[in-house]
């Protein structure tokens, strides 16, 4: 029913009055989500230089891990050619790189941490948080449009712990759309800014047995949307060792997670003891 309601793939509803931040979208009939969001991502691809096929793999390695996760909604493995048959929704977003409302709920429990040893799962706790305190809260008003409000969220959290990236074993990163994904390899630091194409490269490495596995239950666009809500529930399944076929090998300790992209940004590590 997720995609029945009225916002589900619109900002706006028909007959509605555009009013205060939309003023800012009407010229451009961006009324949906994903038009919006093909300006912000048109000027990374431009800044950048990322190629469409880098582009691609954020959905195809999602598509494989939802593959193995009986919760997804689509399990369906695709391929680079059928990422590309896809037909586009706004340039540069295809159909594949678009999140998918669902149905669903995740519920977070947050207890003592004494409390905690004596559950049965191993402890998992809070290192560090990262919130979006020094943006605008508004698209229309972000200061760096291909970098969306994440830079500033990213930097919080890395001060408020001594690990680095070099720590994370996981990493469940937003991706309302693939774009997001992208952007936060970037403001993370796992590479450097408008190097994320090559840091993707064939998908390798961001692959479960890669060296960076990212969004191992599918993420929002194959697993389905939960607004990174789904990625938190999967960074603890992750960490307490209980994803079967899609399990990170090796014991992951450090996840690295994000909750959104740009005025609504948050992210934060988690550790299990």
């Amino acid at each position: 029913t997720a995609r029945k309601t009225g916002f589900a793939n619109a900002l706006n509803v028909p007959g509605q009055r555009v009013r205060g931040g939309f003023n800012w979208y009407a010229p451009y009939h961006t009324y949906a989500a994903a038009t919006q969001q093909a300006l912000y991502f048109s000027r990374y691809v431009h800044e950048s230089g990322i190629r469409p096929e880098q582009v691609a793999r954020i959905a195809l390695n999602g598509r494989r891990n939802a593959g193995l996760n009986p919760a997804a909604v689509y399990r369906t493995p695709i391929t680079l050619d059928d990422y590309f048959a896809s037909p586009i929704i706004s340039t540069p977003l295809r159909l594949y790189d678009c999140d998918v409302p669902i149905d669903g709920s995740t519920a977070i429990i947050l207890s003592h941490v004494d409390a905690a040893r004596d559950l049965p799962n191993p402890v998992t706790r809070i290192e560090a948080v990262g919130s979006n305190m020094r943006y605008r809260n508004s698209w229309t008003q972000l200061d760096a449009l291909a970098t969306q409000g994440q830079p500033h969220v990213a930097e919080m959290m890395w001060n408020r712990t001594d690990m680095t990236t070099a720590d994370v074993d996981v990493a469940e990163l937003y991706d309302g759309f693939s774009f997001h994904t992208i952007n936060w390899l970037e403001n993370f630091g796992f590479c450097k800014r408008f190097e994320a194409g090559d840091f993707i490269g064939d998908g390798s490495r961001i692959a479960l047995e890669g060296e960076l596995p990212i969004n191992t239950n599918g993420g929002a666009l194959s697993a389905g949307r939960m607004h990174a809500y789904g990625q938190v529930h999967e960074a603890c399944t992750q960490l307490w060792g209980l994803g079967g076929e899609r399990q990170v090998k090796g014991e992951p300790r450090v996840a690295a997670l994000s909750t959104a992209g740009g005025p609504l940004a948050g992210c934060f590590l988690l550790v299990r003891e």
